[in-house]
């Protein structure tokens, strides 16, 4: 089983790395972009556990590790 965990930052959180981005990619002309935000993803591979029990050990990790959730959201899909 494969795990795919997004976290990215907060909604208030300022995001200088996104900022970055944005402004660069609105000097290169385009136009389309009001904003980005940057985040990081990351693929666990776990052993044949059920699903509900996985679930609960990401949940675990994302708190404890992956995740600073004072700043940051996390999400997370199972893959099989």
């Amino acid at each position: 089983m494969k795990a795919v965990v997004h976290v990215g930052l907060k909604q208030g959180v300022l995001d200088p790395q996104g900022k970055a981005i944005s402004d660069t990619l609105l000097r290169m002309g385009f136009d389309e972009v009001n904003g980005a935000r940057i985040g990081k993803v990351i693929e666990l591979d776990l052993e044949d556990i059920p699903a509900d029990r996985a679930a609960d050990r990401i949940k675990d990790m994302c708190e404890k590790l992956l995740a600073n959730t004072v700043i940051e959201v996390y999400r997370y899909e199972l893959l099989d």
